[in-house]
């Protein structure tokens, strides 16, 4: 023992040495590397080459650096999960920051992001970030490019944005931002002073209210304004026209009304315009002298009957005319279909007489859609290529017209990229080529915001974008050899969407770095489609399904000096093989002797087996079967231990097992213990244990299997369920009744020993029901009051006391229940950004204060629910109670129920009845992206 004491000696100050001279030879700024150090603590997923000390020296993938400060950081696309916390804002010298493509990217974005002063990018597009958008962003004096589409942002665009005065791209479409559109009034800023934008992308939210009439100006350099798919009413206002430079406009699917402005037609630029699917009133706009127009939408509107107007004839770029259910009544003149129109949709109005489509000269006319007007007779020309639609016409009930026009006929396509070979069939993900090879593509859905509708039907149109593509990433040194186009689809919210594929260059897969600039290429625009492509949008596919390290940078910094240490224990260990060897039977027969289950045969019929009650033993064939081989499609969660799987046993009941790996597999004896004491709690609020598994060297525990994740995925948004003030009162009654039962009515009593968040499932009508009692331990009618054992548990919710004496009592589990009521107030994690709840919440509560000075640190989920707090203060009261420093000074269990039934009676809800709300009652439940499975652990103590 003195020797081996030496030995480790030796390795710590080694292990010092090495430390010591590496920080001397760092080539990062020291608190650059800290604090990427402290951001991605809870990161997974990231690159292999994220490890030591030195993010500039070691060259981290996707972190560039210039004078040994980080000023870029683009991990597009790497299947990043985790959150981004505050410590991100302390690197003063970031002016790049590109996290797009990455859904498992979740929570809300740091209060204090404005910070950044050198930011000059910011790109989270296609991320899981949820919340308000911090009021500072507005600081971000450099920023020049900020994009946060794609995301589940909510509340009130900040109006600060509008001292962004050197902002040149603004997109925040696909989120759930909501009011009205924030303009300056002299006492505070608004999107009226980015005069040097050029991009206003909002579509696809839930703004409201009128167009503010100084949204616009003639100072203004804007090329697109898009605010499609809201609820915006009113009119549209006249400035609009002032601004000239404008070349992409959409307000269609609004609730907008009232005239057209009649300077529309001052924007001589635009080349794409969509007006459609609101209740805009009037005459027909005159867009007369509009000579770059390529396409015009304004169907489904209420302007007021018109004949075809002639300012389509003046227009020599107009390619697309849809004017579907806009009145249009009389006859459609033969000069109509002249060049270069290539679609025409006008079905649902009133047009009749006769239609000539002989005299035509068109060699470009690809669409004409004339459904239910009342056109009663048509002339036709002999070998036109082009599709003509007539059907519910009277002239469809005559013999002449042959059947195909008369047919109902919907408009597709389905084109995909040509391959000019015998396709081989591809292992397992990969994909074929057009070059006739089987890689690993880099794929997404390119969507294209104002699409002219005539690229929908022209297959001419996709082979010019792939070709472009293909251009630009040779033309840019990026590795792709071939570019597949596949099922370009129109869908309902307007837009054009399809399929992409990018196949890598001279091997079968890109690396890291290669789909990192693939990423930023598209989500930074730096590609330049053609005319008939702009504006668009990329949404990437996860790359990395299966690759990264879960990143723990605490532990890598000592890799240095542990592999000098271990060096020098290699030679006590060659020493001490010897003696192992000759210990090695006496060993085994002392723990044969010493293991429970040593005459139990593979049936569990027979000897020393647990004493169990209700849980069954499970064969490992039968779990094996079903699970489909423990297939990876049923892995529904991770952790330390191993794996969980989804099974459905032979009756049709559906399980989740939870099968140990084999170095993290506990005692034999320990496993018995586990499985007969979860097998003796039944109740309500915990998590049943089915039965369990200890076949073929196997440790595996089957539980029922609970839908709607952990109350922990619920309070971040990552399950997408969102819970009111009335539903948490009642998952903390829930959880506090399974914890009573467990401390006042298992005999022998039981300390569940890890009560957090994640260890509180919802079932499918949200009731709350506490699980994982690998921790738990027996109180037995200890006269002490206390079980003396080793510290477990979760930091941020272990008991202080417990802590320091290792006396665990039933007080240590309320200490982690107050710590859950505080989540349950705040949805923060115990610990963030290296300050524990507890002591902030202390160092808030003021209750002389109107919701006892809380209100900056709530869930602000809660504060905008239209549900009244009622109990709030109570509730708080119990939770400090909870959190007390020791133990005699909190409430029991049963006092806690008590308390709890009391504020649910206040709050107007009876504490005894069942709960028939479901997930799906809860805004954002069907929409949810993908999220891990409960049965996964967090770091342990």
């Amino acid at each position: 023992m003195r020797i081996l004491g030496s030995g480790m000696r030796i390795v710590l100050f080694v292990a010092f040495i090495c430390s010591h001279v590496f920080g001397t030879l760092a080539q990062t700024n020291f608190q650059d590397a800290a604090v990427l150090k402290a951001l991605t603590t809870g990161w997974e997923n990231l690159p292999q080459s994220w490890n030591g000390e030195d993010p500039c020296g070691r060259r981290w993938e996707g972190v560039i650096c210039s004078n040994s400060r980080i000023i870029s950081i683009k991990l597009a696309s790497m299947g990043l999960t985790g959150q981004l916390t505050g410590d991100l804002t302390s690197l003063s010298q970031l002016q790049i920051l590109d996290l797009s493509y990455n859904e498992g990217l979740i929570g809300s974005l740091p209060y204090n992001i404005g910070d950044l002063s050198n930011l000059n990018t910011l790109i989270l597009f296609g991320c899981g970030f949820s919340g308000r958008i911090p009021d500072s962003v507005g600081s971000l004096k450099k920023l020049v490019y900020l994009s946060l589409n794609s995301n589940q942002f909510t509340g009130e665009l900040p109006a600060s944005i509008g001292n962004l005065k050197h902002l040149y791209w603004l997109d925040m479409s696909d989120n759930q931002l909501t009011g009205s559109i924030p303009v300056s009034d002299g006492s505070k800023p608004g999107l009226d002073m980015l005069v040097h934008t050029k991009h206003f992308h909002f579509g696809k939210n839930r703004f409201s209210g009128e167009i503010p009439r100084n949204l616009f100006n003639s100072d203004m350099k804007l090329i697109h304004v898009l605010f499609d798919n809201n609820n915006l009413t009113g009119s549209i206002p006249e400035s609009l026209g002032l601004v000239q430079s404008l070349e992409a406009v959409r307000f269609d699917r609004n609730l907008l009304s009232g005239d057209l402005p009649p300077n529309l037609n001052n924007l001589t630029r635009v080349t794409e315009l969509d007006l459609s699917q609101n209740a805009l009133t009037g005459p027909v706009p005159n867009l007369t002298g509009m000579d770059t127009l390529i396409s015009v939408d304004l169907s489904n509107n209420s302007f007021a009957a018109a004949t075809v107007p002639n300012w389509f004839l003046s227009l020599k770029s107009l390619r697309t005319v849809k004017m579907e259910r806009t009145g249009l009544e009389g006859l459609l003149p033969p000069e109509f279909l002249s060049d270069p129109l290539q679609t025409v949709i006008l079905k649902n109005n009133r047009l009749s007489g006769t239609i000539d489509f002989g005299s035509s000269s068109n060699q470009l006319l690809d669409l004409i859609d004339l459904q239910n007007n009342s056109i009663s007779n048509v002339t036709l020309k002999p070998g036109s290529k082009y599709t003509i639609m007539l059907s519910g016409n009277p002239i469809c009930q005559k013999s002449l017209v042959e059947s195909t026009y008369c047919n109902k006929q919907e408009i597709g396509s389905s084109y995909r990229t040509p391959i000019f070979c015998v396709p081989p069939k591809c292992p397992s993900v990969q994909m074929f080529s057009p070059t006739c090879k089987c890689a690993y593509p880099y794929t997404g859905q390119f969507v294209l915001r104002a699409p002219s509708f005539s690229a929908f039907g022209n297959d001419s149109y996709f082979t010019t974008l792939q070709r472009s593509l293909l251009q630009f990433f040779v033309n840019n040194s990026l590795p792709v050899e071939s570019v597949s186009l596949i099922n370009p689809t129109m869908d309902s919210l307007g837009y054009l969407t399809m399929q992409l594929a990018f196949f890598p260059a001279k091997q079968d897969r890109f690396n890291r770095t290669a789909v990192s600039s693939l990423a930023f290429a598209l989500s930074y625009q730096t590609f330049a489609p053609p005319k008939d492509f702009k504006p668009y949008v990329f949404l990437a596919d996860n790359y990395f399904p299966f690759e990264g390290i879960k990143k723990n940078p605490s532990h890598i910094g000592a890799i240095a000096g542990a592999i000098i240490g271990v060096s020098i224990l290699l030679l006590l260990l060659i020493s001490a093989a010897g003696y192992a060897f000759y210990q090695k039977k006496k060993l085994e027969k002392a723990k044969q002797q010493a293991n429970p289950f040593v005459s139990w045969d593979s049936h569990g019929t027979s000897g020393d087996v647990p004493n169990l009650k209700g849980a069954r033993f499970f064969t490992f064939e039968e779990l094996q079967k079903c699970t489909n081989n423990f297939s990876e499609v049923n892995n529904v969660g991770s952790g330390g231990y191993g794996k969980v799987y989804r099974g459905v046993l032979t009756d049709g009941q559906i399980v989740a097992i939870k099968r140990s790996q084999q170095g993290s597999m506990q005692g034999s004896r320990e496993f018995k213990n586990e499985i007969e004491l979860l097998s003796r709690v039944h109740h309500k609020n915990l998590v049943k244990l089915i039965g369990f598994c200890f076949d073929h060297g196997e440790q595996m525990l089957v539980y029922e299997f609970i839908p709607n994740g952990t109350l922990s995925d619920s309070l971040s948004g990552k399950s997408g369920i969102q819970l009111d003030w009335i539903r948490r009162l009642k998952i903390a009654l829930g959880s506090a009744r399974g914890l009573q039962y467990l401390h006042e009515l298992a005999d022998p009593p039981i300390i569940h020993r890890d009560i957090k968040s994640t260890n509180i499932l919802l079932d499918e009508r949200l009731n709350a029901k506490v699980a994982d009692f690998g921790l738990s331990r027996l109180f037995g009618d200890s006269e002490k009051g206390y079980v003396t054992t080793q510290v477990k548990g979760t930091m941020g919710y272990l008991d202080p006391e417990y802590f320091m004496t290792n006396q665990l009592t039933d007080k240590s589990d309320i200490f982690g229940f107050g710590v859950v009521l505080l989540e349950m107030l705040t949805a923060s994690k115990p610990i963030q950004q290296g300050r524990f709840i507890v002591k902030v919440i202390k160092e808030t509560v003021d209750k002389t204060k109107d919701l006892y000075n809380l209100g900056e640190v709530m869930d602000p989920v809660l504060l905008s629910s239209s549900t009244t707090l009622v109990g709030l203060e109570k509730f708080v009261d119990l939770t400090l109670k909870c959190v007390e420093e020791f133990g005699v000074d909190r409430p029991s269990t049963g006092e806690v129920v008590k308390e709890l039934e009391i504020i649910m009676q206040l709050a107007g809800m009876n504490p005894d009845s069942e709960s028939t709300t479901t997930s799906q009652s809860y805004e954002g439940s069907s929409t949810a992206k993908s999220f891990s499975h409960p049965y996964s652990d967090d770091s342990l103590v």
